[in-house]
């Protein structure tokens, strides 16, 4: 009779290995990771981009293999091919870009007005239905605030602006990573499997197909909630003739990749276009709060379950634990980053956990290191 497949050992043994120690070894080391991850970030974020880019491109370049092409050929045809894209869609863009960066302090200052007069108004239109607001004079003092923080935005922006040209030459490290994930990623997996003592072999075959494959649906899910998130936003920014529709629809699609705050900036983007664009029409932004509203709502209980959904089967009171545990322990990178990370170290940490604590495999384990010192020390 055949043993059983690793998976089915893993389901059936997996609750001796997932209880609390494994967890808090799993938490603790995640958070580990984040810390680490923080202070090389310039190399994390590119490795994170070349991941995304991996899992973008991988079904284009198994589609060729099938067709026989050889896999370093098909890698360096669909690497090949998003660069040259890539380039078409950068000198296609760069006039208008170079355009916009010329003015990008006005810019930025205009759309904060925008904001400020937005709020101001609707300030004065609360006071003029509620009394208590208008003795207080509430629109009155948030105005007088705001005039005399306006003068710092410039202040604010410039810095970001540095730190984005900063970190541009970094980034183009993703498809050069991204090509070497497609090319040599079997011959590592290889590597890697080729140093595991054969009681764990199946365990770790396993364990590789897992990290690959909740990597794979966590990444993958995240590219078409993008597309749907961009599409949905795009169409309603259009319809409510809001200029810009795709860009603005992406920008918010992307800055959604971090938990609640890339939200929260996302909408506030919208709105500050929207008041300044229709300066005499505050019901176009308040139009555009329902639709980002709408939004998100269908995001969270439409398109998540039918994309990510339970891709990393994490329970949810420990998903939202984990988030915030992440922004505290990492900022905005640990929120970015903690779901996937917390996803692959699950995966190790109850593998890991599944092998150590399996009586078979360890005493398996222990008699191969009895017959290699008995062969060893025969002739002696």
């Amino acid at each position: 009779m055949s043993d059983p497949a690793p998976s089915t050992l893993l389901v059936e043994e997996g609750h001796h290995g997932s209880g609390p120690v494994v967890w808090v070894a799993i938490i603790a080391t995640t958070c580990l990771l984040l810390f680490l991850f923080q202070k090389i970030l310039w190399l994390v974020v590119p490795f994170l981009l070349a991941l995304i880019l991996y899992y973008l491109l991988f079904p284009p370049m198994q589609g060729l293999i099938y067709r026989g092409m050889s896999r370093d050929g098909a890698a360096s045809l669909v690497t090949l091919g998003f660069v040259v894209v890539l380039t078409i869609v950068g000198m296609a863009l760069t006039p208008r870009a170079a355009s916009h960066i010329a003015g990008w302090g006005d810019t930025g200052s205009r759309y904060v007005m925008g904001g400020q007069r937005l709020l101001e108004n609707s300030l004065r239109g609360l006071e003029a239905h509620w009394p208590t607001l208008a003795k207080a004079r509430v629109a009155d003092k948030v105005a007088t605030r705001l005039t005399q923080h306006a003068d710092s935005v410039s202040d604010h922006l410039e810095p970001v602006a540095i730190g984005v040209m900063a970190w541009a030459p970094s980034l183009m490290l993703a498809p050069f990573l991204a090509f070497f994930f497609l090319r040599d990623g079997r011959r590592f997996q290889r590597f890697l499997s080729s140093a595991v003592p054969n009681a764990f072999f199946e365990k770790t075959l396993y364990l590789l197909y897992e990290i690959d494959h909740t990597s794979r649906a966590y990444f993958q899910g995240l590219i078409k909630l993008t597309v749907l998130d961009t599409v949905t936003l795009a169409a309603g920014l259009w319809m409510l003739g809001i200029p810009g529709p795709f860009a603005l629809g992406l920008i918010c699609a992307v800055l959604a990749w971090i938990p609640y705050v890339g939200s929260i900036l996302g909408g506030l983007l919208v709105v500050l276009v929207a008041a300044t664009d229709f300066p005499d029409s505050p019901s176009m932004a308040y139009w555009a709060i329902i639709l980002f509203g709408a939004v998100r709502l269908l995001d969270d209980f439409v398109y998540m379950p039918l994309t990510v959904g339970k891709s990393l089967e994490l329970h949810p009171l420990v998903t939202v634990l984990m988030i915030f545990v992440g922004g505290a322990v990492a900022g905005v990178p640990g929120l970015m980053l903690v779901l996937p990370v917390l996803g692959v170290v699950m995966v190790i940490g109850e593998t890991i956990g599944v092998i150590v604590t399996d009586p078979r495999l360890m005493a398996r384990h222990r008699h191969a290191c009895t017959l290699r010192r008995a062969h060893a020390s025969r002739d002696l």
